[in-house]
């Protein structure tokens, strides 16, 4: 048809926001709780069980602190492969599916390893369903081998 638009093979970007999750936050406290209770239920000296329960739910309580305290990153995942975070390219990144969970690894300029994981609490189902069609499309490009060489 004379008419028709032309199409394009190229899709629009993926865009994300990664925040921290309370999710995770919540079950880092029930973790620390869960290791002061294990403490107080063994056999160890009481003397030395108090300071050490106090300790290990003080702990849940400073990672989850922490956890709350992360900045929020944008992520760009174009067709191209060429995944960004806060407009710096990232080198290697590698999504991993864990059910409802995706986790994110990738190094940075300098070579450090660095990761993430989207949780259910902040990456709505669309977003996910866009975000693994974003991480095929780059998968697909790349040359892998069928077999081992």
């Amino acid at each position: 048809m004379a008419n028709s638009p032309t199409s394009s093979s190229v899709s629009a970007p993926c865009r994300l926001e990664w925040r921290p999750s309370r999710l995770l936050a919540g079950a880092l406290v029930l973790l620390g709780a869960a290791a002061a209770l294990a403490v107080l239920a063994s056999e160890m000296p009481r003397g030395l069980a108090w300071p050490l329960a106090v300790a290990s739910g003080l702990w849940g309580l400073r990672l989850a602190r922490d956890e709350t305290r992360r900045p929020v990153q944008h992520w760009v995942f174009p067709a191209d492969g060429r995944v960004t975070v806060d407009g710096v390219r990232v080198r290697e990144p590698v999504l991993v599916w864990r059910g409802p969970l995706a986790i994110l690894r990738w190094r940075d300029g300098q070579g450090r390893r660095h990761g993430l994981g989207w949780w259910p609490d902040t990456l709505p189902a669309a977003a996910r369903r866009e975000l693994r069609l974003a991480a095929g499309m780059a998968d697909a490009s790349r040359d892998r081998r069928p077999m081992a060489p």
